[in-house]
């Protein structure tokens, strides 16, 4: 018996040995950081509840640019604006690429939009933006859409009677729809099945991946593999929105006119079409699945969670809901419904809006970036193929950019005049190469929403507004606001 544990103690030395020898190969090459243990790396000092707190925390003891290990993977976090600006726009092409996500590589192997990389992340992006912007993203077309669509989502509201209610399903439904008309070329009921699913099933999954288990999973994805929790269901739900997708893809074969093509889908399959010829196209019709989830997932979560942040942060502060009131009165009026046209001369509720962004940080360390090539970054040399973290929530909190910015205050997005002051620093959708390609469609879908809801409803909480409490539930992927309910008044 004393053999063997001898054994087995030496076999460990040995492998500790190794790891540490790989794991300081490059010390003179990446920045330094947190000293990592073997297999583990440095998950010790990771609150497994709250990532980005920890790696913020780590930020401010090495430094705005640092290496962690998670688990056996290097990564290098960036933080701060001057940071995150100096790498995602002022060497954008070499932090263009896209970093390891195993939960949802998982199911999207590289493809799609979101998750590739090289020439076919180039080759899509360029078609999705120009077929989005055909199909009147930033446009008044698309703006008519919206329009129509809030009317239906005025109606659900107005069924509440000023009852209590929780937001969160019916305002998915709504921005869901948006996008949805984009992509298959009609809007949904809302009480269809396939919109109730799609919305459950990219609900369930944002939670999941904002949660402790997403992170976990992240780290160890085979070690998970075999671990029983909510992270199962990931995969589940992955293939049950790629089922949803493809009978809508089968439907639109069925019936396509490439010279009258309705909507993304159709211009998709076109697309294949004419290059099935071509051995090196990017366009297959799992490249169209994968990119049709990574538009349904970015057009309906981030807007949804935005939105239900804003009316969290409108009912605590209920001064700045009746100055966003008063502006729509006096702009709009109630004859008539707000336009995009009326955000010029409505500076005060798209400061609101502004600031309900960078409050939230919906998407705290956004995705993860891999750097193309070896690249020399602020005296580092970091080599090609390493994953990136742009803490974006350090960007928005970033105290050289906005004074005292832990605190709720529009005030900050309006100058001397109280015309509208945008900052450098404000990166919701992200920055550089990478950035949301559906930022003009969210920003108007959010002014257009809130105005419109403004104009007709009050926000009521269902207790006093100081106790309202702003701290997101989950925070990994995503900050996810507390579940709440409250009251729509009409006014």
């Amino acid at each position: 018996m004393d053999s063997i544990s001898t054994a087995i103690l030496l076999l460990l030395l040995v492998l500790t040995c190794l790891f540490l020898t790989l794991s300081s190969r490059g010390k003179g090459r990446l920045p330094p950081g947190p000293r990592p243990l073997p297999i583990l790396g440095n998950l010790l000092q990771l609150n497994s509840q709250n990532i980005v707190t920890s790696l913020t925390k780590l930020s401010k003891e090495y430094g705005s640019v640092y290496t962690v290990h998670l688990g056996t993977r290097q990564v290098v976090v960036l933080s701060g604006y001057q940071t995150v600006k100096e790498a995602l726009v002022d060497k954008g092409e070499e932090f263009s690429g896209r970093g390891s996500y195993p939960a949802i590589f998982n199911f999207t192997k590289g493809n799609g939009i979101a998750f590739s990389n090289g020439e076919r992340w180039k080759v899509l992006r360029k078609f999705s933006i120009q077929t989005l912007r055909n199909f009147g993203m930033g446009k008044r077309s698309i703006e008519e859409q919206i329009l129509d669509e809030s009317s239906f989502l005025l109606a659900e509201l107005q069924k509440t009677a000023g009852e209590p209610f929780d937001p969160k399903f019916v305002l998915g439904r709504s921005v869901c729809n948006i996008i949805c008309s984009v992509i298959f070329g009609s809007r949904f009921d809302y009480n269809d099945e396939r919109l109730l699913a799609i919305i459950h099933l990219l609900n369930d999954n944002f939670q999941i991946l904002s949660s402790p288990w997403g992170k976990w999973y992240n780290l160890f994805p085979s070690l998970l593999d075999w671990v029983p929790g909510p992270h199962r269901r990931l995969s589940q739900n992955f293939r049950r929105l790629k089922d949803l997708i493809a009978q809508s893809v089968r439907d639109h074969q069925a019936s396509l006119d490439p010279n009258s093509p309705r909507d993304f889908i159709d211009c998709f399959l076109t697309k294949i079409a004419q290059e099935k010829q071509d051995p090196l196209s990017h366009f297959h019709i799992d490249t169209l699945l994968m990119t049709t989830y990574n538009l349904l997932f970015g057009g309906t979560q981030t807007l949804g969670t935005t939105l239900r942040y804003a009316f969290l942060v409108l009912m605590k502060y209920p001064e700045v809901q009746a100055r966003v009131q008063e502006e729509i009165d006096r702009v709009v009026g109630r004859a008539r419904l707000p336009a995009v046209r009326d955000r010029v001369a409505m500076p005060y509720t798209d400061a609101v809006i502004h600031e309900v962004q960078r409050f939230a940080d919906v998407l705290p360390m956004s995705l993860p970036h891999r750097v193309t090539q070896d690249t020399t970054f602020r005296g580092f040399l970091i080599p090609k193929g390493t994953d990136i973290i742009t803490l974006l929530n350090t960007v928005h909190k970033d105290p050289t950019q906005f004074l005292n910015p832990q605190e709720f205050n529009p005030e900050r997005f309006l100058d001397a005049n109280q015309s509208l002051k945008t900052s450098p620093a404000f990166m919701p959708f992200s920055a550089g190469r990478r950035q949301c390609l559906g930022e003009s469609l969210a920003r108007m879908e959010l002014f257009l929403y809130l105005t419109n809801i403004l104009q007709s409803f009050s926000l009521q909480p269902l207790g006093a507004p100081e106790d309202i409490d702003l701290t997101p539930c989950f925070s990994g992927l995503g900050n996810l606001p507390p579940p709440f309910q409250l009251c729509m008044r009409a006014r």
